[in-house]
């Protein structure tokens, strides 16, 4: 049997009647850049979130890298990001020249870790990007608290984790800006790149916007009041993505069904560890990631049974070659390392059928021999 990581063909074939008839109606507008769609889409995602503004951006990588302009980060600021995580994270703190300064993760939720965030904490810290990992939230009512009192700013990188919710806040509107990726292969994906960010704060809303423009400003494309870039999301991502929301809390609820059946069915499994949804968090399982010291011979194993599994991330990012020159070495991040070395994502999307988890199921079994 045949088990892919994901299926968006799969997807498609589901919403495909919705989908064909949006997205020919925008081609047939003739409105490609920051039409009706994009404005609509804002506002739905706004009000989805629990936030005042939602800012459309054409990717995640790009709704991270202009919250930190908005805020003001400049060469020689420093941003916490935590260690275990993608690039992305720590590229778009290099790419303005800052400094990007690394804490160890929770193993449970794989997020940064509260207690040891604050020994980073420098006159030169401007920002704490959050990352909410494989669709959880981190605990972020220690972490608001810290840099409530150093007075830094908090970007949540929402990009896996839309939908989910720390005590009853969605992800993205709890700290000053939320970032998310509609990369296709999102909880809420497009057919191509797009993001978004969120945010309550009118001022970086508008200076957001005026960003994401080559820093013109509404209704006068040659007047610019700022130095910006081109980072639209376009017309028909934002038709797609409008219809695809309307599914997104049944596809989320359908994911932790899948969760928990493989919770259920793998429990108690020596070897094995499964993932834990935090007391306060709703965890939509963008990833259904579990811990092996086993990894790499079981993903070989799956995958010669025909199921793809992923792995995120097999390098912590103080030890990836193209961040050497921060002079990190082996062994300052243990929890970090460790993930790297354990983790293995196995396929959780919506439209799994129930007889492709037994497989899996029973395949994991099979190697560990249960």
């Amino acid at each position: 049997m045949e088990v892919n990581i994901v299926d968006l063909v799969k997807q498609y074939q589901k919403i495909q009647k919705e989908i064909d008839e949006a997205v020919l109606k925008t081609i047939r507008n003739g409105k490609f850049i920051l039409g009706e769609n994009v404005k609509s889409l804002e506002e739905e995602l706004a009000n989805y979130c629990d936030v005042k503004e939602a800012i459309g951006v054409n990717s995640g990588t790009d709704a991270l890298w202009l919250s930190l302009m908005a805020i003001g980060v400049e060469p020689g600021d420093e941003v916490i990001v935590p260690a275990f995580t993608i690039i992305v994270d720590a590229s778009v703190v290099c790419q303005l020249k800052a400094k990007p300064v690394f804490v160890d993760i929770d193993p449970v939720n794989f997020n940064l870790d509260p207690n040891k965030l604050e020994e980073k904490i420098t006159k030169r810290t401007k920002a704490i990007i959050v990352v909410h990992l494989f669709g959880q939230t981190a605990e972020m009512g220690p972490i608001l608290e810290i840099a409530s009192r150093h007075g830094i700013a908090v970007i949540e990188d929402a990009c896996q984790s839309i939908g989910a919710t720390y005590k009853n806040q969605k992800a993205g509107a709890i700290g000053d800006l939320g970032c998310f990726s509609f990369f296709p292969t999102k909880n809420l994906g497009a057919y191509g790149d797009g993001g978004l960010i969120t945010t309550n704060n009118q001022s970086l809303s508008e200076k957001l916007r005026l960003l994401r423009s080559h820093g013109s400003e509404k209704g006068n494309k040659y007047s610019h009041i700022i130095i910006g870039h081109n980072s639209r999301l376009d017309e028909i991502q934002a038709t797609v993505l409008r219809v695809k929301l309307k599914w997104l809390d049944k596809w989320n609820e359908a994911r932790r069904q899948n969760a928990q059946y493989y919770n259920e069915s793998l429990q108690g499994i020596g070897g094995l560890i499964t993932p834990k949804e935090g007391q306060n968090s709703y965890h939509v399982y963008h990833q259904y990631t579990i811990r092996s010291q086993r990894r790499d011979q079981l993903q070989n194993f799956l995958q010669s049974q025909g199921i793809t599994t992923n792995i995120y991330y097999p390098i912590s990012l103080h030890l990836q070659k193209a961040l050497n020159y921060l002079g990190y070495r082996q062994g300052d991040f243990p929890e970090s390392e460790r993930a790297a070395q354990e983790v293995l994502s196995l396929p959780v999307y919506a439209e799994l059928e129930k007889e492709k988890i037994d497989y899996v199921i029973s395949q994991i079994k099979k190697f560990l021999k249960v």
